[in-house]
């Protein structure tokens, strides 16, 4: 995965998380996104980029 995971937040109070320039998920508060990122970057690589 040779694109880094970052959150950031959005004009109306929720926050986003990229990989690279790509949304994976927007709508979420900050503890969420901080989780969803942690676990992504958790994942062995491959697994996002196959869809599974």
């Amino acid at each position: 995965m040779s694109d880094s995971i970052r959150v950031k937040p959005t004009h109306d109070g929720t926050y986003t998380v990229y990989q690279g320039s790509l949304a994976l998920v927007s709508g979420l508060t900050r503890v969420q996104a901080e989780r969803y990122e942690a676990s992504i970057t958790r994942r062995p690589a491959g697994i996002l980029a196959s869809g599974t």
